[in-house]
């Protein structure tokens, strides 16, 4: 790309300034993603691929983040392949038949082209529109952060049948988990192989198991993500991210990711002294910060930064997801702020 400041992060090499995107960038922070949004539920958004693009491209043009992230969800391809489920507002992904027995496989058919169409759809618009220097971000749901809400049937806090499935009928989740592997592969390498300069892959939940667990019954699903898209896309940095996972951090490393997101819980300090110096990572801001307010806010930025020390390999983000009460005006100052401060650094290294 020309003279992408996120594909130079990414890659171990210094950018011209600290590059910045934010995970849920395109969404209910905004005043213009809720003047068109509409009603009825998110992928029926997401099933629009003009509709789809301009979500995606709105934050680039306020905020003048260095990546824009495809406007989408990680049930996408489940729902997509005729399974059953829908993002409900104000819950989350929901099943009406969650998936709990081996006939449940027959829900989950192979992923097809035509299944996403409507994705890569939205893709060529936006891969014609980005300017030149900002990548698109491809992404999927991780195999067992899916897992989870498939058999769930809904967010959870105890994740009580997926454990059991794990520990019970070991036989069924890895079937289960071979098959989300599938999906998450076939769905990123679509979007990489119509435009898009890199992924992340969300396992957002994966913290809520023990080291134990996810390197028996996650990481090796996780880690065929990672290895099949690095034959097929080998220059398309892919980022691991997940919530309260610093005791997964090696593990997750390990999986393979070019970049290693972080939340607020672990710093970016603390992360290079377990796994190496040239550990490239993304994060790592409290989201709560940024609801309190800018000067908290850019306080809290310049304290991530320090703890950086000037690495090249730092992908600036926050720790998790946009609020939707977020002030958008806040957002645009950290951005601003980040490139100001970092751009004098590196000008002088």
């Amino acid at each position: 790309m020309t003279n992408s400041p996120f594909i130079d992060a990414g890659s171990g090499r210094r950018p011209t300034h600290t590059p910045v995107w934010f995970m849920r960038q395109a969404g209910r922070s905004l005043p213009e993603y809720r003047e068109i949004r509409g009603s009825g539920s998110i992928l029926d958004a997401i099933a629009q691929p003009e509709l789809a693009a301009e979500i995606t491209l709105q934050p680039v043009r306020r905020h003048n983040v260095d990546a824009a992230v495809l406007f989408s969800d990680i049930v996408v391809p489940v729902h997509a392949a005729g399974f059953g489920i829908d993002v409900t507002p104000g819950t989350g992904p929901v099943a009406d038949q969650p998936f709990r027995s081996q006939n449940d496989l027959r829900r989950l058919p192979p992923l097809t082209a035509d299944d996403i169409n409507h994705v890569t759809a939205t893709v060529d618009i936006l891969v014609n529109e980005l300017p030149p220097s900002v990548p698109l971000l491809a992404f999927a749901g991780a195999p067992f952060t899916v897992a989870s809400y498939l058999i769930e049937g809904a967010p959870s806090r105890t994740y009580q049948h997926t454990k059991a499935m794990m520990h019970a009928e070991p036989n069924l989740w890895h079937d289960l988990m071979e098959r989300l592997t599938d999906y998450a592969i076939e769905f990123i390498s679509a979007q990489l192989s119509h435009g898009a300069k890199a992924f992340q892959l969300f396992d957002s939940w994966a913290g809520a198991l023990s080291v134990a667990d996810y390197e028996s019954y996650v990481a090796p699903y996780s880690a065929r993500v990672f290895a099949t898209l690095n034959d097929r896309h080998g220059d398309s940095p892919g980022i691991h991210f997940g919530i309260g996972c610093d005791h997964l951090l090696e593990s997750m490393n390990a999986a393979g990711p070019q970049i290693l997101g972080l939340d607020w819980r672990t710093s970016i300090s603390s992360a290079r002294s377990r796994m190496g110096s040239d550990l490239i990572v993304q994060g790592n801001l409290d989201p709560a910060l940024v609801l309190a307010g800018a000067n908290i806010a850019l306080d809290g930025a310049a304290k991530v930064l320090s703890d950086n020390g000037g690495h090249p390999g730092h992908i600036f983000n926050l720790g998790h997801g946009v609020q939707p009460n977020t002030d958008p005006g806040v957002l645009t100052e950290l951005v601003a702020f980040v490139h100001e401060q970092t751009a004098m650094e590196n000008s002088s290294s």
